[in-house]
């Protein structure tokens, strides 16, 4: 009973988070971090497209893949609806197992044009903290290893890197790609 009270209390802990956190006007800012193909890129090597910006960790066992195949289906849509290539990206929440030969073939069974993005602890605490993700390790209860508790929330990002919406799960892919349609058309994207 006390590990479900627990579990509850970080889902509503988490929930809080999200709702208010994301919609803050500072949200998104500079980042370094590495790619699956091990090369360095900033926020600045994915200007002049739109972003699909998520925050997950490859061993998470539901959540994330579910949310990466809708994010998949997400962005074909806006990208056909809109007219412009939208690229999604995948940061990692656990930077200390994805590593970027572990992220390449994980962000691929998504999509080609998936890249998955990882560092050191420190650069995606601070990327982390640009866009006011949650994430904390939780033992396993065997304490043999953890999982990691996380902010489930897609991010989208203009053209020129800013922040323009983000979505909760709880969205459908027909009313997330409607309202990233229409930001994309009101910030002007190519």
């Amino acid at each position: 009973m006390k590990a479900l009270v627990f579990l509850l209390s970080l889902v509503l802990a988490n929930v809080a988070n999200v709702a208010s956190a994301a919609t803050r006007a500072d949200t998104g800012g500079a980042f370094s971090l590495v790619d699956q193909d091990g090369a360095r890129v900033t926020e600045k090597t994915f200007l002049g497209r739109p972003v699909l910006l998520y925050f997950g960790y490859t061993t998470c066992p539901d959540v994330c893949p579910l949310d990466l195949a809708k994010i998949a289906r997400v962005a074909k849509r806006v990208s056909a609806e809109a007219g412009v290539d939208v690229k999604p990206i995948f940061v990692t929440v656990d930077p200390e197992r994805d590593t970027p030969a572990k992220l390449k073939p994980y962000v691929h069974f998504f999509g080609a044009d998936f890249s998955g993005l990882t560092g050191t602890p420190e650069e995606i605490a601070k990327i982390g903290d640009e866009y006011h993700v949650y994430s904390r390790k939780v033992p396993t209860a065997d304490g043999t290893s953890y999982m990691v508790d996380h902010s489930t929330v897609l991010f989208l990002l203009g053209a020129d890197g800013g922040y323009l919406d983000h979505y909760g799960r709880s969205l459908s892919i027909d009313e997330i790609v409607s309202r990233a349609v229409a930001k994309l058309a009101g910030a002007g994207s190519p």
